[in-house]
């Protein structure tokens, strides 16, 4: 291969959307190496003596649940939108926010009627910092706009606003540790209607154990701070993407959503 200084800079950015293709998105080095060559020559060497290093002690599971009350308590003190992005940005209980390039907060009119979450930022998301920004953002606003809506007239955020590495779905530690901002972050919108984007943001949000094919589609109550709303699971875009067959069923949730709106 020649040298990376000599490649154009269309060169560059096509070689770029390879490695991205390929599920390379992170880099773990400043310098390439030879895995082959160094793994012939570790075969012919000894192995080295082991050397042990004491491991990070992890907090005791009676301290999980103070924890969670403290960040609990941290999100309550949010009173406005902005508040509680500062203190997304200061927050260090989600490991995911050590590698990705920057917070994904939300996007949309913070004043709507309609608030959709989703799972979690994908590398587009992540580069920009807006939630839906990617392909399955644009599926999104076409989903939107099929019912009369586009994102001045919604909000949408995600219940972990760091993008988990190779845009895997999001753990249930890692939305757990996120969801007393998530919730704060639904209080603060006051939506009227709810809409959950995939499985992970229907589990999390409304406690539902089935799969997002069985709950979809289904009205269901969510308390907001103390006033009930409805709430409703949908496919997630990125979901309909690789199955398209499957938009028929969005096309049913967005009839329903146009009707409850009408009726909030």
């Amino acid at each position: 291969m020649s040298d990376m200084a000599d490649l154009s800079p269309e060169s560059l950015a096509q070689l770029l959307r390879w490695y991205a293709d390929m599920g390379v998105d992170v880099a773990v080095d400043d310098e390439p190496h030879d895995r082959f060559a160094e793994s012939q020559s570790s075969a012919k060497a000894p192995p080295p003596p082991i050397q042990r290093r004491a491991a990070a002690a992890a907090p005791p599971l009676t301290a999980l649940p103070a924890l969670g009350e403290q960040m609990a308590q941290d999100a309550a003190k949010a009173q406005t939108l902005d508040d509680l992005r500062a203190r997304l940005l200061a927050f260090e209980g989600c490991g995911l926010k050590a590698t990705a390039t920057q917070l994904v907060f939300a996007d949309g009119n913070p004043e709507a009627d309609i608030m959709f979450v989703g799972e979690a930022p994908g590398a587009d998301e992540d580069r920009i910092g807006r939630p839906f920004v990617g392909r399955a953002g644009q599926l999104l606003d076409k989903m939107l706009a099929s019912i009369g809506l586009d994102r001045s007239k919604v909000y949408i955020a995600n219940v972990v606003p760091w993008r988990p590495p190779g845009n895997r779905t999001p753990t249930p530690l890692e939305t757990g540790a996120c969801l007393p901002f998530t919730r704060r972050q639904i209080e603060l919108v006051a939506p009227k209607v709810l809409i959950c984007l995939g499985a992970p943001s229907m589990q999390t949000l409304l406690g539902v154990k089935e799969g997002i094919m069985r709950s979809r589609g289904r009205w269901m109550d969510y308390d907001r701070g103390g006033t009930i709303i409805p709430a409703m699971a949908m496919l997630h875009p990125a979901y309909l993407l690789r199955q398209p067959s499957h938009k028929k069923f969005a096309w049913q949730d967005l009839r329903e959503l146009a009707r409850k709106m009408r009726d909030v």
